[in-house]
């Protein structure tokens, strides 16, 4: 492609590397992540009960009440790590490489720059992603951007950027029309992003683990462009995307709003308990493996992920003839979810639309999202 002076400023302002139809040249330094994977990880500490959100546990198992904001910040640190005894642990700072982003392509929308890139997630792996600019920048040329993560489909991100598949899945697209600078990656083994689990993947315990960091590392990425305010990003996503999301925002604060439509509802509310469709190599063996399908003996719940949210935003679009995700059980983890936010002054941020809908994002949750973003993000 052609490379003109002005997109060559703007990418050099990024403070990443760039390539396009040449070697990559470095430009500066990588941004300096502020991530909670920079933070020490703590020790498993079992939870018998993972809906009971109002206690935390020490070491031996003797419990206090959770009430203030510091006994539930000791809470989520056990909910990470539970999460890790079940994805794997998240990968050292070291992986984290310069990002190496190589632009492969681009074309002009009516109202934004749709540009495909590649990205070096940690060292022997490139990352597929679109990245769509709008046109029009906010006074002050700083725009909010969401990461925006797609359902289980061979075309992988091609969806939310508009460019095939379901047409209300299409939430890249319209939120860079919206204003939202847009990162689109590929779920590993989706879209461009062929992906051998057992090979590429022997130094991760579980695909889901992977995709986190994949996700963290486009958080980086977003977090240095010069037309992003760092401040002000989010993370949104469809099923496969909707729980991608809520795990990646769990490990990454710099993620202010979630969106998940169609992501999740407790272990034992999927399909009554039978957990063994979280346990391909894209999601966690472990579950399989280690815990034997058994959603009692499972380290952590989505009670759990939802309140370590708090006191973020966050929206679920729940249809309640989702065949997938049990809309009960969504209502429950929402109950529970609501202590938290209540414990952090922020009860608003907690939002949850339940459409008569199949397992889908209809036109009206989309908008209400979307609006919904632009307070949060304001």
């Amino acid at each position: 492609m052609k490379i003109t002076p002005v997109i060559a400023l703007l990418l050099a302002l990024t403070n990443i590397f760039f390539a396009a139809d040449a070697p990559a040249k470095k430009l500066s330094d990588q941004p300096n992540a502020k991530a909670v994977v920079t933070k020490k990880a703590q020790a498993p500490v079992a939870y018998p009960d993972h809906s009971n959100l109002l206690v935390v546990r020490d070491a031996s198992g003797a419990e206090r009440a959770v009430k203030t904001k510091a006994d539930w910040a000791e809470r989520v640190a056990h909910i990470r790590a539970g999460m890790q005894q079940a994805m794997g642990p998240l990968p050292e700072p070291a992986r984290r490489v310069p990002l190496e982003v190589e632009v492969v392509g681009e074309e002009r929308t009516e109202k934004y720059l749709r540009r495909k890139v590649r990205f070096t997630p940690e060292p022997g792996d490139r990352v597929p992603a679109w990245l769509l600019i709008p046109h029009s920048l906010p006074a002050g040329g700083k725009a909010p951007a969401m990461l925006c993560l797609h359902q289980t489909i061979g075309i992988g991100k091609n969806e939310p950027a508009g460019l095939g598949g379901q047409k209300s899945l299409h939430y890249a697209h319209e939120l860079a029309e919206r204003g939202y600078v847009c990162l689109v990656p590929d779920y590993p083994s989706f879209g461009e992003y062929p992906y051998d689990f057992k090979k590429q993947g022997a130094h991760y315990a579980s695909g889901s683990m992977k995709a986190i960091w994949n996700n963290l590392r486009a958080v980086d990425l977003l977090e240095a462009l010069p037309q992003v305010d760092a401040r002000r990003i989010g993370v949104i996503g469809h099923s496969l995307g909707g729980h991608n999301s809520l795990f990646t925002a769990v490990f990454d604060e710099r993620l202010r709003a979630v969106v998940s439509s169609c992501g999740f509802t407790p272990f034992h509310d999927y399909y009554g308990g039978k957990v063994a469709g979280w346990t391909s190599d894209r999601y966690m063996p472990r579950i399989r493996d280690v815990y034997q399908n058994n959603a009692d003996k499972l380290p952590f719940d989505f009670y759990e992920i939802l309140g370590a949210l708090a006191p973020r935003g966050f929206f679920s679009n729940s249809p309640v003839r989702d065949s997938n995700f049990d809309i009960g059980g969504v209502r429950k983890a929402f109950a529970k979810a609501a202590d938290i936010y209540a414990l952090h002054d922020e009860p608003a941020r907690l939002k949850l639309a339940t459409p008569d809908a199949p397992h889908d994002f209809p036109e009206a949750e989309r908008k209400a999202a979307y609006a919904w973003l632009d307070e949060v993000l304001k």
